[in-house]
């Protein structure tokens, strides 16, 4: 990939604000990665609980790399020290966003005193208030969406459909200007609409944040041309530009970080034992960061892990006691007695990328969050999808019907499977002909290929590197060209 070096005042200087969230966070941080490695001086808003989430990336970029640390403010239904999203659960997004957005004016105060302010800015789609604050500055904004690109196009039509939803009685909610045109019930939306359909100061604020995104000057997608080259192609003739870059997985572009297996023995166990088991025999269960499972549903995942007799790595989330009392994200008792060796359960972190990627580990029952689901594809292992919030139902919808590397275990964040069904659904899976697996391989090669050589993701990479480098300084009544 071209790098055109540059030095002193003259490198370009780029505004980098993550939505502290760590799906959201991970994605950015990757991208920012890759941008200092073509010689661009970097700035990122950052809260001071999320400043350990950049250490790995501060360490290597020391001079490149710059912080710019400002109080996280206060807001009225957040409780006090939250700065992140998984402090609290989906539902504190919108307090989160709110809250946010009263930095506008200390950003603008550092922005005109510093000695060589940014020449754009690249924010969170959930950040879209942010292009109000671009525009005030004089600086290109570009909307950053770590979730993928048929998610963002459902989400940026359900406003344009919400005075129909509140008067329509059918519960399937249908998108025809969309490829493929698809159709979804109306409590599979994305979270972060459904929560702002009734019109309130808070939720109108999120409302026009994320609309704003896509008047935005770029738009950058963790996503690829083989995945959603489709969806990619329809936003930029939506938006009239070609500046929409498809720029994952960006994943196999970060920092890579090499698990310590002789000091960390959680790693090294691990690894241990998937080196005993048969090539693609292995389920890997997980649901994300944030999702606990209740008491009921613990037992029916169980019951259809030991029903399915399929070899298993099942990672449980260390709930808090008042979770853990009831039985949620509590491993029903004599189980791991009664599947023995065959399954290995996990309490708390687990080297996700290091399992999906072991030559033992063939499927993946997942909850469909946009950078599982990617770590997946990846990994080249066919899905068992349980979407629950947010975005999954929509990327479920994108892994089952669109690309067929998937099937659904269950839906619905108080979903409890049928364990005979769901021990059949999962030994069908990881069965050796089942049709799933095949496509899944070929996906896989598709995301290597795409950060390979001339693939589609340098490409964009490219592009979006030559467009930030012919950016100029702002000047004072300076307009920027949407």
């Amino acid at each position: 990939m071209s790098s055109m070096a540059t030095s002193g005042s003259e490198q370009p200087h780029i505004l980098v604000f993550p939505y502290p969230a760590q799906g959201h966070m991970l994605p950015l941080l990757d991208l920012t990665h890759h941008l200092a490695l073509q010689d661009f001086v970097i700035t990122i808003i950052i809260t001071p609980k999320n400043l350990q989430n950049l250490g790995p990336l501060l360490s290597a970029h020391p001079t490149t790399i710059h912080t710019l640390v400002l109080p996280f403010p206060p807001h009225p239904t957040l409780p006090a020290g939250v700065e992140n999203v998984r402090d609290i659960g989906n539902p504190g997004n919108i307090p989160i966003i709110n809250a946010l957005g009263k930095l506008q004016d200390p950003i603008i105060q550092w922005f005109e005193s510093h000695p060589n302010p940014p020449v754009a800015l690249v924010s969170d789609f959930f950040l879209g208030w942010t292009l109000h604050l671009a525009r005030r500055i004089n600086i290109p904004r570009i909307a950053f969406f770590s979730s993928g690109a048929f998610v963002c196009s459902v989400l940026d039509e359900c406003w344009s459909l919400l005075s129909a939803l509140k008067e329509s009685s059918s519960s399937a909610v249908d998108f025809p200007d969309l490829p493929g045109s698809p159709s979804f019930k109306e409590e599979h939306l994305p979270s972060v609409f459904l929560r702002c359909r009734e019109s309130k100061p808070e939720t109108d604020f999120v409302k026009d944040s994320l609309i704003a995104n896509f008047s935005s000057w770029g738009c950058v997608f963790n996503t690829f041309d083989g995945l959603e080259g489709e969806y990619l192609r329809y936003l930029r003739k939506k938006v009239g530009h070609r500046r929409v870059y498809g720029v994952g997985p960006l994943s196999l572009l970060g920092i890579e970080e090499r698990p310590d297996l002789e000091n960390n023995h959680n790693c090294a166990d691990v690894v241990a034992w998937l080196d005993e088991c048969p090539d693609d025999s292995v389920l890997y269960v997980c649901f994300g960061s944030q999702k606990v499972l209740k008491r009921q549903q613990m037992e029916a995942l169980a019951s259809g892990l030991e029903r399915s007799g399929v070899q298993f790595i099942w990672v449980v989330k260390t709930g808090k006691t008042e979770q853990v009392a009831i039985g949620d994200d509590v491993i029903p008792d004599g189980f791991e007695e009664r599947v023995g060796r065959r399954g290995l359960v996990i309490n708390g972190w687990a080297p996700q990328v290091l399992i999906l990627s072991h030559r033992a580990v063939g499927g993946f029952l997942s909850h469909c969050g946009w950078n599982s689901t990617l770590e997946g594809v990846v990994a080249g292992v066919r899905i068992l999808g349980w979407p629950m919030e947010a975005d999954q139902h929509v990327s479920a919808r994108l892994l089952v019907e669109d690309i067929g590397v998937a099937v659904r275990a269950c839906e619905g964040a108080e979903g409890v499977p049928d364990p005979a069904e769901l021990g059949n659904a999962i030994a069908q899976l990881m069965s050796g002909d089942a049709p799933e697996k095949m496509r899944a391989k070929k996906l896989r090669k598709k995301a290597l290929a795409a950060v390979s050589g001339s693939g589609s993701t340098l490409n964009n990479l490219d592009e979006l590197v030559r467009e930030l480098r012919h950016l100029r300084k702002p000047v004072a009544n300076d307009v920027v060209e949407e």
